[in-house]
C-alpha cells in the first residue's frame, strides 16, 4: 500500500497492467454493470447544463429515457447517484459507431470542442476506483477487476503498462500534476523494491 498526501493506493494500481481494448470488448464498461458510471454533485450540474449541446450526440430512445426518468439516477444498492441506464444495461449517455463499438456521448462532445467536460472522472479514472472515508479523511485506490476487461489486462501486460500510467491524463486532472509525480516517483521505488526482493 502507498499512501500519497490523503490517499491511500493499493499496490495493484502499480503492479498490475491495463490497456483499454476497445476492438475487443467493444466498450462493454458502458452496456454491463448494475448500475450507471457513479457522479457526485458537480458533475451532475455541468452535465445539466450542458445536455442540449450533449444531447445532439445522443440517441433518442436515449433522449426520450432522459426526458422520463432524468439523466441520474440513485442506487440505493450502491449508495450512490450515476447516469441513468437503460432497461439491458446501457448508459444513457452511449453511442455506438458503424464497428460496434460504444462510445461516451459526453466525450464525443468534447473531442468535437462543442464543451469544455470531458466525462465523469469516475469514467475517466477506470480500472482505479475511488472510495472515500469522509470520517477518516482520506480516500483508498483500488483496482476494480471485471473479466470485461481481460482483454485490457492482456494488451497492458504486452505493453507493461501499469494501470497508473494508463489513467495518468484523468489522475492528473483529478489530483493536480504534483500528486501523478509524487504517485510516479513511489511507484518506482516500489517496483525497484520488488525486483531487488526476487
Amino acid at each position: 500500500m502507498l499512501v500519497i498526501k490523503d490517499v491511500l493506493v493499493s499496490d495493484e494500481i502499480v503492479s498490475e497492467k491495463f490497456i483499454c481494448d476497445l476492438n475487443a470488448c467493444k466498450g462493454a464498461c458502458c452496456t454491463e454493470g448494475d448500475y450507471g458510471a457513479p457522479v457526485d454533485a458537480a458533475e451532475m450540474e455541468t452535465i445539466s447544463r450542458l445536455l442540449p449541446t450533449i444531447g445532439e450526440f445522443l440517441s433518442p430512445r436515449s433522449l426520450e429515457l432522459i426526458s422520463k426518468k432524468g439523466p441520474f439516477t440513485y442506487y440505493e444498492k450502491a449508495k450512490t447517484w450515476g447516469t441513468t441506464c437503460h432497461e439491458e444495461g446501457d448508459c444513457v449517455f452511449l453511442v455506438r459507431d458503424p464497428t460496434g463499438i460504444s462510445w461516451c456521448g459526453i466525450e464525443q462532445s468534447w473531442r468535437e470542442g462543442k464543451t469544455d467536460f470531458r466525462k465523469p472522472i469516475s469514467c475517466h479514472l477506470y480500472p482505479l476506483r475511488v472510495t472515500t472515508n469522509e470520517i477518516a479523511g482520506f480516500e483508498a485506490w483500488n483496482y476494480d477487476r471485471w473479466d470485461i476487461c481481460k482483454a485490457a489486462c492482456t494488451l497492458g501486460k504486452k505493453q507493461s503498462m501499469p494501470v497508473y500510467r494508463f489513467v495518468s491524463e484523468a489522475i492528473i486532472r483529478y489530483k493536480g500534476a504534483d500528486f501523478y509525480d509524487e504517485l510516479d516517483a513511489a511507484a518506482h521505488h516500489l517496483l525497484s523494491d520488488s525486483k531487488e526482493e526476487k
